[in-house]
């Protein structure tokens, strides 16, 4: 009985030193998110206008991501793609069809990596609540007891650090909230350095979203400039689009937030909103250095959607263009050999690719519901691919507007569904590597046109068979089937 119970105790001990070596060994991890952040406003996606210094530094010591879209480009529902890593129909979580429900939170990378032994902090813009356990009689709310430390509100957020309830206290030396951001996270890793648990600490900055407020601190950095135009700005480069892209308000803000008549102005409060997210980087990476844990730290930067800003004559975000779809991703592992060799990937990446990215870090397990793939062999080889295609959805805001895109690597296919009144079904085509500026629409390209189709028609069945049961999303199943006529279709919209 003696040697049994010496034989159990050291097989214990064995347990328990190879936990705290694999505790040890697992990175600790960094995903900050903008909001309404498109590509051209960093340095290091080519705008010489800008004004990025650290986040061109982090693009410098890790790696740029040239082809990463947001599945959904509207903050509700890309901020459930993030933390699931499932298209929106999966989650059934936006504005107008619901909150994120609780199994699928419990299946979110903060919660898996809590789970499994990490500290984890969200501050910022967490931007949906979480339906109750079944059963419990209560309303849905924000998970702040999910996480070792909280710095997030409700809503949209505020500009104004002390109207943030768990922010307040950074207020008097910070008192825009961008770079209490900044302080939190700060904070938050030198407990961390001083705990033996890995940590993950997610931020989501209220900036660049409107209305534009930017820190009066840095009002001399883009004082009196001139900005460059995009080679689409105006409504001359709109016409090709759809009609139906043109119900949305997007339309009516190329003149509602001045892009027309004040693109200078706009333009300079939009970038100064970035420049503080850019010193609030500065921060965080600057607490990473002084703590001692920069070495085993992972850094992941991007933006929740992009923004229009004038392109082709609209405004904000939501539409399956370039520039409302495809955000900047800067990933930066330091324990990687292809760290700091200024390395580029073309490949075809999502938000749904992150919380299978940060699980894989971690060194758990993906959950089977996940539609996203992890982006650690892209790090490995950046001429590499993980996927074919990617849906883009908009089920969101005017029907007219709604509409389900693909794309690959070299192009972008998009169907308009709504055909009542004086509308038709509409087709538009993109060679997003030669006309990255969409310009020309090759819808007449009739090989072009017949290969994306059979790649769309894969991304809706794939919809039709894993889209949830609640809010429409099934029915948009027949909705956007582009060989069902729209007499059949129109009872199922709303």
């Amino acid at each position: 009985m003696e040697i049994i119970t010496v034989n159990k105790y050291a097989l214990w001990l064995v347990v328990i030193l190879s936990t705290a070596v694999n505790a040890a060994d697992r990175p600790n991890i960094v995903f900050l998110f903008a909001d309404d952040q498109c590509t051209y406003s960093m340095g290091c996606y080519g705008n010489e206008d800008v004004q990025t210094p650290h986040l061109d530094q982090l693009a410098n010591d890790g790696m740029i991501f040239d082809n990463h879209y947001d599945t959904t480009a509207i903050c509700m529902a890309s901020r459930a793609n993030v933390v699931t890593g499932m298209y929106e129909y999966k989650t059934g979580c936006n504005f107008d069809s619901g909150n994120l429900q609780r199994d699928d939170w419990m299946n979110s990378y903060p919660m898996l990596l809590r789970k499994s032994g990490y500290r984890t902090a969200f501050a910022g813009k967490i931007g949906f609540l979480v339906e109750p356990p079944p059963f419990v009689k209560s309303k849905a709310a924000l998970p702040q007891n999910d996480f070792d430390k909280w710095g997030a509100g409700p809503g949209q957020t505020s500009y104004d650090t002390k109207k943030n309830q768990s922010m307040a206290k950074y207020a008097k030396e910070y008192p825009h909230s961008t770079l209490s951001y900044g302080a939190f996270g700060r904070d938050f890793i030198v407990e961390s350095a001083r705990s033996d648990k890995p940590f993950c600490l997610s931020i989501s900055f209220k900036a660049p979203h409107k209305p534009a407020t930017p820190d009066p601190r840095f009002d001399k950095v883009y004082a009196g400039k001139t900005f460059t135009k995009p080679g689409n700005y105006g409504r001359e480069y709109g016409k090709h689009f759809s009609q139906q892209s043109r119900q949305g308000r997007q339309y009516a803000r190329w003149s509602d937030w001045k892009y027309d008549s004040d693109y200078d102005g706009q333009m300079a409060t939009y970038h100064q909103q970035v420049y503080g997210i850019d010193v609030a980087v500065g921060m965080i990476r600057k607490a990473l250095t002084e703590n001692g844990v920069a070495d085993n730290t992972v850094v992941i930067y991007t933006s929740d959607n992009g923004f229009l800003c004038g392109s082709h004559g609209y405004g904000s975000k939501v539409l399956p263009y370039e520039e409302s779809s495809r955000v900047p991703l800067i990933m930066f592992d330091p324990r990687h050999e292809n760290s700091g060799r200024k390395l580029r990937c073309r490949a075809l990446t999502g938000n749904i690719d992150f919380a299978p990215t940060i699980l894989e870090l971690a060194g758990l397990d993906i959950p089977v519901k996940t539609d996203g793939r992890s982006l650690l062999p892209l790090y490995d080889d950046p001429t590499g691919d993980i996927r074919e295609s990617l849906a883009l959805v908009n089920v969101w805001g005017p029907v007219a507007v709604h509409s389900l895109s693909v794309v690959t690597k070299d192009w972008k296919y998009i169907y308009w569904p709504y055909a009542a009144k004086d509308f038709t079904a509409t087709e538009e085509l993109y060679n997003t590597r030669s006309d990255p500026l969409e310009l020309k629409n090759q819808a007449s390209n009739a090989a072009a046109l017949t290969e994306l189709r059979r790649v769309y028609d894969r991304e809706l069945q794939a919809w039709k068979s894993g889209a949830v049961s609640r809010h429409g999303y099934k029915e948009y199943g027949v909705i956007f089937d582009r060989n069902v006529d729209w007499a059949n279709k129109r009872s199922l919209l709303k």
